[in-house]
């Protein structure tokens, strides 16, 4: 069974048969589940910011984390965080 490491690794699916077939044959790896999980000191230390966007791309960001099962908010927690480790480790 193939492990995966980030979000961006699961397709959009066109049927829930071609999303069954794919999560009998992968899983997503303990950490990337974690860091989809929220609570601990990091939900207490949380700071509200507004952020302005465009209402169509609103709109694909919470389609995308709907067919993840996912809050869009917390996705897009996760892809901020995931990029500002990818940027730190190219220093």
């Amino acid at each position: 069974m193939r492990s995966i490491a980030n979000w961006e690794d699961v397709p959009i699916f066109d049927s829930e048969e071609a999303e069954a077939t794919f999560w009998a044959e992968n899983r997503p790896d303990l950490r990337l589940m974690e860091s989809a999980v929220a609570g601990g000191s990091e939900a207490s230390e949380s700071v509200t910011i507004t952020l302005r966007m465009d209402p169509r791309m609103l709109a694909r960001i919470k389609r995308l984390a709907r067919s993840r099962y996912l809050n869009y908010q917390s996705m897009i927690k996760q892809w901020l965080s995931e990029r500002m480790e990818q940027e730190l480790r190219e220093r």
